[in-house]
């Protein structure tokens, strides 16, 4: 186990501060891309032309290799994690956009008209009404974009980036050490595993009128089930 957890020198970073520096190089992006795809989803719900383009474009840029764009963007921004970033930005929209469309879209006309007697603004009502409502369709979202970002850091290695647990691979065939390569592998994977948890257990805490299941639903809305439950 000792060598398991020896971390060349070279690397600069010990285990624990190459799985910081990945989970830093993993989240933000999605992070970024939930910021961005929220008003993106907004506009192509009013706006209901736009959004095929706007899938459209986000699907040609995840189509885009990740190692061929991290090429493009070396020349602009070096051998950092802007360069490993950006990209998976982009790609985490092609996950997100239709999440919080789809999501957004569910949310029943008799919801969206007793907010609007209410006073609720567009924007309002979007924030607090229908986001909220939306939320068990946006976690899964991340919940895909997360775990695609946590494997893809990984490909950054290959450019010179340090932060990630991809350079144990390059690490494992350089120095002839097959069990960095498992090592990298045991620990995105469980990365991945975690994250992914405290994703669901995020939309427990922000759902909890939502039956306690393993499978994404879109939720009801609060008032909904309290009358079916008045009912019976």
């Amino acid at each position: 186990m000792n060598g398991f957890f020896d971390i060349p020198s070279d690397l600069q970073h010990s285990w624990a501060g190459l799985i910081g520096l990945h989970l830093r190089e993993a989240l933000l992006p999605v992070a970024a891309g939930l910021l961005l795809a929220l008003p993106l989803a907004l506009l192509c719900n009013r706006f209901r032309w736009l959004y095929p383009p706007v899938l459209g474009v986000t699907t040609m840029l995840y189509a885009v290799p990740s190692l061929a764009f991290f090429v493009v963007l070396i020349d602009y921004t070096g051998q950092t994690e802007l360069t490993v970033m950006i990209p998976l930005a982009l790609y985490s929209l092609v996950v997100l956009v239709p999440a919080i469309a789809d999501g957004v879209r569910s949310v029943p006309d008799e919801t969206l008209s007793a907010a609007t007697a209410m006073g609720f603004g567009p924007v309002r009502r979007y924030l607090q009404v229908q986001l909220p409502i939306a939320a068990p369709a946006i976690i899964a979202g991340l919940r895909v974009a997360t775990a695609s970002s946590i494997s893809l850091v990984s490909v950054g290695a290959l450019i010179g980036n340090q932060g990630a647990l991809g350079n144990l691979l390059a690490a494992a065939q350089k120095y002839d050490r097959p069990e960095l390569a498992a090592n990298a592998v045991v620990t995105t994977a469980v990365l991945a595993i975690l994250c992914d948890a405290a994703l669901v257990a995020l939309r427990r805490a922000l759902t909890p009128w939502m039956p306690r299941s393993g499978r994404e639903r879109t939720a009801a809305p609060r008032e909904e089930l309290l009358t079916k439950g008045a009912a019976r």
